[in-house]
């Protein structure tokens, strides 16, 4: 597992409730270093944690904790774009979460299936000529789903989320933190309603990629 400390906390009020809001940065923190720099976004993940107080660990002992490990999405989290269901996801996991009294949102800054904003948008360019998204992905090089869950995985053993159960519909997540060592003990359902600008991807997500329905 890679290194990884909490750069930064605070507790905030969301319309799911207050959540305490966990910074992370990758390697070991330094003794007596301010660590003002501006790090690339990549170098920063975010834990979005209900039912934990600043500077603590989540309770033990209470059945597998309830995750969705979500990657960025700047075109529909801020845009709204109707090209995928990433917003409707992780405001679905926001609310079960804050159901269940517990849980946390692993935020991490792999845009795009992990190729970053950028070649997201070439790759959007590239499907208005009749691609794919995973042939898009292919013609600039890239594997089909570039992301990785090494770091995810040692922010869920940081905040003592070892056993989960995780909101997804991807089993790639599933096998990626297996492999780096969290218990995934139940995959939960990630679905939302399809509409006519995503109904394609949806598909073939599904049949490409093996992403449940």
């Amino acid at each position: 597992m890679p290194l990884v400390h909490r750069y930064s906390e605070a507790e905030v009020p969301t319309g799911h409730g207050r959540v305490t809001l966990v910074v992370y940065r990758l390697g070991a923190r330094e003794a007596g270093h301010a660590e003002d720099r501006a790090p690339p976004a990549s170098e920063e993940h975010v834990a979005i944690v209900f039912g934990m107080k600043k500077g603590a660990r989540l309770p033990s002992g209470q059945g597998p904790v309830l995750v969705r490990v979500h990657s960025e999405c700047w075109t529909g989290e801020v845009l709204g774009s109707h090209k995928c269901d990433c917003r409707a996801q992780l405001d679905q996991a926001m609310g079960a979460i804050a159901e269940a009294g517990q849980g946390v949102v692993v935020y991490m800054r792999q845009e795009g299936r992990g190729i970053g904003l950028g070649n997201k948008v070439r790759a959007y360019a590239l499907q208005e000529q009749g691609a794919d998204t995973v042939e898009a992905n292919r013609i600039l090089g890239f594997g089909d789903d570039e992301r990785t869950y090494d770091v995810a995985a040692a922010i869920l053993d940081d905040l003592g989320a070892m056993r989960v159960a995780l909101l997804t519909n991807n089993p790639a997540k599933v096998q990626g933190l297996r492999a780096h060592g969290i218990d995934v003990a139940q995959r939960v359902p990630a679905t939302t309603e399809p509409n006519p600008h995503n109904a394609g991807y949806l598909e073939v997500k599904a049949r490409r990629l093996g992403h449940e329905r």
